[in-house]
């Protein structure tokens, strides 16, 4: 079944390439949406596909992410849009 989380990451996430980091491994997952640093120091990302490729995701990125250091995560579920067509880094 597919889904959208759209994820909040804060903690040791600017500048220890986690924007490129997720979308590899977005990418490597089959997922589509977005990542983008935020202005609080935070990292923002959508990701959609299979729910089960999604929650692993978002737990890689909380939790493996090889420079970063994860304090907090926000995470809230919806519905697939399919509006992406890829992972991307945006502004």
């Amino acid at each position: 079944m597919k889904t959208r989380a759209h994820a909040f990451f804060e903690g040791l996430v600017q500048g220890v390439f986690f924007r490129a980091n997720t979308q590899k491994c977005a990418l490597s997952m089959g997922l589509t949406g977005w990542v983008r640093n935020r202005a609080d120091g935070g990292v923002e990302a959508v990701f959609e596909g299979e729910e089960e490729a999604v929650r692993a995701a978002i737990e890689w990125c909380a939790a493996e992410q090889p420079h970063a250091r994860v304090e907090r995560r926000t995470v809230e579920f919806a519905d697939a849009t399919d509006e992406f067509e890829t992972f991307s880094i945006v502004p």
